[in-house]
């Protein structure tokens, strides 16, 4: 499991977990045991998070059963109607991060696409130490590093700036409840601003 900022910077890594297992399941994992330092978000500030993820107090989900990836928009060319739609849309162009930083750092790192059969915990070291590099290289940028300006490049196609993503992930989180208030309102406020 791994979270990252708008940068494209891991915020937190655990990796090690052998096998297949739900998103949920490892999250919680993660979450309950204060071993492994989830970094819960701060109040106020909520992550965004896929609809494997539960529905808490700083986690918000998209709509479930309403069209939500962007290749799902692009088809037949018909662009998100309705507040959930218009949310789904929103949410999915933010929460692509990850698979920009995922697809950055597996481009950069030709031995996480063909792992040799090292022991265990040295794979789960490689793991570590080349998402350290990763974020070294991001936040250092003395010089154009290629991988990173290829997906800002995408970005800027897009029209996303780093700026108006930031501002759509801060609001006021609570409980369920909350969150699902909080979800209604964001939608309804993209449904405004689109008319």
């Amino acid at each position: 499991m791994a979270a990252c900022d708008f940068n494209m910077c891991f915020t937190f890594v655990m990796p090690g977990w052998e096998g297949s297992a739900h998103d949920s399941r490892i999250f919680n994992f993660a979450t309950s045991d204060p071993r492994y330092e989830f970094p819960n978000p701060p109040q106020g500030k909520y992550y965004l998070v896929d609809s494997g993820y539960p529905l808490q107090r700083g986690y918000l989900k998209p709509y479930q059963d309403t069209r939500y990836h962007l290749p799902d928009f692009a088809r037949g060319g018909r662009r998100a109607e309705g507040k959930q739609e218009i949310f789904n849309h929103a949410h999915s162009s933010l929460r692509s991060v990850i698979e920009r930083s995922f697809g950055v750092w597996k481009k950069k790192w030709a031995i996480l696409r063909d792992m040799p059969s090292y022991r265990f915990d040295k794979q789960i070291a490689i793991v570590i130490a080349t998402m350290c590099l990763h974020n070294y290289i991001r936040r250092h940028p003395s010089r154009v590093d290629i991988d990173f300006s290829e997906y800002e490049q995408r970005d800027r196609d897009q029209g996303m700036s780093s700026q108006s993503r930031q501002e759509t992930c801060t609001d006021t989180a609570g409980g369920v409840e909350e969150m699902i208030a909080l979800r209604n309102s964001i939608a309804d406020q993209l449904c405004e601003a689109r008319s």
